[in-house]
C-alpha cells in the first residue's frame, strides 16, 4: 500500500486573521491545512512545531512588521526555504520592490480577491511540491550513480574475464567482449561442439583453456570461462593508473594503435563519447597527447615473462 501523502500546509500570519476567513475556508475545503498566527513571535512558535509549505505574511502588523519577520525567516537555516506571499493594503511600487527584495515569491494587495489569492496560493503550493519531487529524484539519481560506481569498481576485478553461456542445444546465449574475441581468434569457423565439455584447445604457440561450470542437476545451460595461455595483460592492468573501467578499456585500445573512431566501434559507443573519455584521461594521467599516453600505458601492458 503506497504511503499517504500529507496535505499541504499554509501558515497565515496576520494580526486580523478574520479578514482572511473566506480564503482560509476555501483552502481548507480544497484539502489545505491552514495554521494561524497573529504576530511574528506567534509565527515562530508555530514554525517551531510545524513545517508549512507556504506562508501568507501581512506587511503591516503591530510590533514587528512583515519585512522584519521575513528577514528573520530568511536568516533561519530551516525556515529560509519556505516561500512567502506578502499581503498588504498598500498598493505602492516601492513597497512591492522591497517585498521581493526581502525574499517574497508574490505580493497581493488588500482587500483580497478571494479566487485570485486562492489561485496564487495553489500555484506556489504546486511549485513547492514539484521542487520537492525534483529534490527526491535528484537524491535517487545520486544513489543510483553511487550504486553504478560501486558496480563498476566490482567489475574492474573481472574486466579481463571471458565468459560464455550456451544452452542445451549448443546455442550461444551470452558472451563477454573478450570471449567473442577469443572465440574468433581460436575458432574462425565457429566453436566446435566439444567446446562445451571444456578442456585445452591448442593453437600455434599457445592454447585456449576452457573451464566448464554447470549447476548440479541441471543441463539446460552451461557457463564456460575461457583463459588464454601466455596472454598479455588486458584492460584491467590499466586500472592501476587510477582509471575507471571504461577509461581503462579506451586506453587499452588506444595503446593498440586504434583511433578514437575505431575504439568507439570496438566498445559499441560513439566517437564523441570516446573523445570525452580521452579528454578526462589526459587530465587524470597528466599527459598531453596520444603518444605520451601510449608510452604510459605500455608500462602496464608488458607481457609477463614465464
Amino acid at each position: 500500500m503506497p504511503p499517504t501523502v500529507p496535505p499541504p500546509t499554509l501558515l497565515v500570519v496576520d494580526d486580523t486573521p478574520a479578514s482572511l476567513g473566506v480564503v482560509c475556508d476555501t483552502l481548507r475545503r480544497e484539502g489545505v491545512r491552514v495554521l494561524l498566527a497573529e504576530s511574528g513571535a506567534a509565527a515562530r512558535e508555530v514554525l517551531a512545531r510545524n513545517s508549512p509549505d507556504l506562508i501568507l505574511l501581512d506587511v503591516v502588523m503591530p510590533g514587528e512588521d512583515g519585512f522584519t519577520v521575513c528577514a528573520a525567516l530568511c536568516a533561519h537555516p530551516v525556515w529560509r526555504d519556505i516561500p512567502v506571499i506578502f499581503l498588504t493594503a498598500i498598493d505602492d511600487a516601492e513597497q512591492k520592490v522591497r517585498a521581493f527584495a526581502a525574499g517574497a515569491v508574490d505580493y497581493v494587495t488588500k482587500p483580497v480577491h478571494v479566487p485570485e489569492l486562492v489561485a496564487r496560493v495553489r500555484v506556489q503550493l504546486d511549485l513547492r511540491t514539484a521542487r520537492r519531487t525534483l529534490e527526491t529524484k535528484n537524491l535517487e539519481l545520486e544513489a543510483e550513480i553511487a550504486i553504478r560506481l560501486d558496480a563498476e569498481e566490482q567489475l574492474a576485478a573481472s574486466l579481463d574475464r571471458a565468459v560464455v553461456v550456451f544452452d542445451r542445444a549448443g546455442t550461444l546465449l551470452f558472451a563477454t567482449r573478450l570471449a567473442h574475441d577469443l572465440l574468433a581468434k581460436y575458432f574462425p569457423a565457429g566453436p566446435p561442439g566439444s567446446l562445451a565439455a571444456g578442456g585445452r584447445f591448442p593453437a600455434g604457440d599457445g592454447a585456449l583453456i576452457v573451464r566448464r561450470f554447470a549447476e548440479a542437476g541441471r543441463d539446460d545451460t552451461v557457463m564456460l570461462v575461457l583463459e588464454e595461455e601466455f596472454a598479455p595483460p588486458g584492460p584491467a592492468a590499466l586500472i592501476a593508473l587510477g582509471l575507471t573501467v571504461r577509461q581503462a578499456e579506451v586506453v587499452y585500445w588506444v595503446a593498440q594503435g586504434k583511433s578514437n573512431a575505431e575504439t568507439a566501434l570496438i566498445l559499441g559507443t560513439s566517437p564523441r563519447t570516446v573523445d570525452k573519455h580521452m579528454e578526462r584521461i589526459f587530465q587524470r594521467l597528466g599527459v598531453e597527447n596520444r603518444a605520451s599516453l601510449m608510452v604510459t600505458a605500455s608500462e602496464y601492458l608488458r607481457p609477463v615473462r614465464r
